[in-house]
């Protein structure tokens, strides 16, 4: 997840990856061309990936190396950080491996040829500076000399705190599906969510998805064919508590974190019926769609779709539903973004995947919609979720309703209408197996 989300944001904010360097996704340092330090500090203000930011003086993969690149860097670019009447301190950083005092101090006096005219202050800096050594990702081969090393300013730090502060854990209003804090931001970062764009969520439950778009300034809305989450009514999904209170709801969630004032409303509706006008109405969706395990996978109508009418009944609050099936779901998320997305906004999805049975030709798609990335999440060994980042190049004309069933991208899809008995299939086997191992 962390190279589309900080691609997604460079190209938000304009800049990309270093054309010098090789892209090694699986390396805990990345070089980035970024044209400005102001730049660098608006990406920052919105990843929940990346740790931190530096302005690099010099890399290496050597001790000599680095100290050769740094004696080259532009005196005139250090000396406004380096002046007499600034204080300043030097961190060691290493991946994969633990210095000794005695080391990290030796490798910070090995910098006494760079310029620091100012004092040393270890407890409030005006300017910190970063020593950053890679020991590869195998803790079980850790290397004597790092691969790569790095010097640099510190420039800002990541969101990661985000994640604690809006887990859910703390939010009042929560449900059997509710997404995790760090996927929701991540999923947010994705979709370029910026401030002022229009978010909406199809499947919506309680809305944690909102709550990440509502941060970065984004009004946000949603709908869902369950009238009793839409309301807060009905059973609690929290432990020790019978049911919901009378002020457990969307709208509360966005007021716990004073967001409120970005909520446009959640509304009941079947996503496979859209209720909006014709029009590119919204900048961004993202969503995750049920795969049937733990929320059920309905649309209005009976098993035979004679049932034209929405009955609902006055006791529960939900509409007479069928099946539907997870193909079908995924379809019609494909015509609604191609049609109500504007040009140039995304479309955010989790696609549940049986792993023996996944290539990549499976994933749906759309003529409007061009495939940005795919991430992949564990669920078990046999059955994953990739995340599913699309973007709208095209503009919707009518000859585009079907056109997914002429292209052969419906079929593919198709076998994954069973997921939820593939999933659990591995479940039964696990528990047939610990059973037979107990008989022992």
């Amino acid at each position: 997840f962390s190279f589309q989300e900080i691609t997604s944001l460079l190209s938000l904010y304009g800049g990309q990856f270093s054309g010098e360097q090789e892209i090694r996704v699986n390396s805990p340092f990345w070089i980035l061309s970024i044209p400005s330090e102001e730049m660098a500090r608006g990406l920052m203000k919105r990843t929940v990936c990346a740790k931190s930011v530096f302005e690099l003086w010099g890399h290496g993969r050597s001790a000599g190396e680095l100290y050769a690149s740094l004696k080259s860097y532009p005196v005139d670019k250090m000396l406004p950080y380096l002046q007499s009447d600034s204080t300043y301190k030097v961190h060691i950083h290493t991946f994969n491996k633990t210095l000794t005092q005695a080391q990290k101090v030796k490798k910070i006096d090995a910098l006494e040829f760079l310029p620091f005219k100012g004092k040393v202050n270890l407890k409030n800096p005006e300017h910190i500076f970063w020593i950053l050594e890679d020991y590869g990702m195998d803790p079980n081969n850790v290397p004597e000399e790092p691969f790569h090393l790095y010097f640099g300013r510190w420039i800002a730090d990541g969101q990661r705190e985000l994640i604690e502060s809006y887990s859910v854990k703390k939010r009042h209003f929560i449900g059997n599906t509710s997404m995790d804090a760090c996927l929701s931001f991540i999923m947010a970062n994705h979709g370029r969510v910026k401030p002022n764009d229009v978010v909406y969520d199809p499947f919506v439950g309680t809305g944690g998805l909102l709550i990440s778009s509502a941060h970065f300034g984004a009004y946000v809305c949603g709908t869902d064919i369950d009238y009793n989450t839409i309301h807060g009514l009905g059973k609690a999904s929290r432990k020790n508590q019978k049911w919901r209170g009378p002020d457990e709801n969307i709208r509360a969630n966005l007021r716990q974190y004073g967001l409120e004032k970005y909520y446009l409303d959640a509304l009941v509706s079947d996503s496979s019926r859209p209720i909006w006008r014709k029009g590119m109405l919204f900048d961004v969706i993202i969503t995750d769609p049920p795969y049937g395990i733990r929320e059920a996978t309905r649309r209005m109508g009976s098993q035979k779709e004679t049932v034209k009418s929405a009955e609902r009944s006055t006791e529960n609050h939900i509409f007479v539903s069928s099946n539907y099936h997870l193909s079908d779901i995924f379809f019609d998320l494909m015509k609604f973004a191609a049609e109500y997305l504007v040009m140039g906004g995304r479309l955010v999805y989790w696609l549940p995947i049986y792993r023996p049975e996944y290539t990549e030709e499976i994933i749906p798609s759309h003529p409007c919609l061009k495939l940005i990335s795919n991430c992949e999440q564990m669920l078990s060994s046999h059955t994953s979720r990739r995340l599913i980042t699309m973007e709208k190049v095209k503009e919707f004309k009518d000859q585009d309703q079907d056109s997914y069933l002429l292209d052969g991208q419906y079929m593919p899809y198709r076998g994954h209408n069973s997921f939820r008995e593939k999933y659990f299939s591995g479940v039964t086997k696990r528990i047939a197996k610990e059973e037979k191992y107990n008989q022992k």
